[in-house]
């Protein structure tokens, strides 16, 4: 299986730059803008390695990185476009697995996440899957890609899976569209909000007992969406 880069960075053409590059060699790349959208995606699609900017808005890679230490050990390399933040970086010596300095070369990038990775590989113990998920009467197993409800499995796509436990994750929580798009299709996603409604439509269809009278998946006009537990 391909192991999964998740590339983080506020640089809407690095990224896309990155990601290809990435796919290219022979790996799974998913994309973040933001530090705090990249938590949001580790949550349900562990990556194996991080490609983390530094100067990121809102949240810093820095502090992202405090975080993601805090729940999971996923190897990082920093990427930053300013001496100071390497030398700040240096300084702290936060943990990171290594760093690149911008601008960089394509093949030393790929360089310094295959020895990431190497490294990483021989020093991992066998790491746990994932614990299923448990909202009321529906289970999600992630490790095993199933959903049931009240035993009775459920047949969804791999986008349904992914918006259903998305949300499954902030179960009882409103999640706004534009953060369903980004966590569960991508940053590079270019597509209209209408996608989410046809998947929402398509989910109510399997999960709902009326999908015109929903009890699961609840809109909150002009906000978004969310999964309430029904009782088991």
């Amino acid at each position: 299986m391909a192991k999964h880069i998740l590339v983080v960075d506020d640089d809407a053409l690095l990224r896309r730059s990155l990601s290809l590059q990435l796919e290219q060699a022979g790996y799974r790349a998913s994309t973040a803008a933001s530090a705090e959208d990249a938590l949001a995606l580790i949550q349900r699609d562990k990556p194996d390695l991080i490609l983390l900017d530094v100067g990121l808005p809102g949240m810093d890679g820095l502090e992202a990185l405090r975080h993601i230490q805090q729940e999971d050990d996923i190897p990082v390399i920093f990427v930053t476009a300013r001496r100071r933040e390497l030398d700040t970086i240096l300084g702290l010596e936060l943990g990171a697995d290594g760093y690149i300095t911008k601008p960089f070369n394509p093949d030393v990038l790929l360089a310094h996440v295959k020895s990431v990775l190497r490294r990483t590989a021989r020093q991992a113990p066998g790491t746990a899957p994932p614990a299923s998920l448990t909202v009321g009467d529906l289970v999600i197993d992630p490790a095993a890609h199933t959903v049931a409800i009240n035993n009775e499995a459920v047949e969804l796509t791999a986008r349904e899976f992914a918006l259903l436990h998305t949300m499954a994750l902030e179960a009882g929580r409103v999640i706004a569209v534009d953060d369903l798009i980004t966590r569960v299709w991508g940053a590079e996603f270019m597509g209209e909000p209408q996608v989410v409604y046809v998947h929402i439509r398509w989910l109510r269809e399997k999960i709902e007992d009326d999908p015109n009278k929903p009890q699961r998946i609840v809109n909150v006009r002009g906000v978004g969406y969310k999964l309430v537990p029904q009782p088991t």
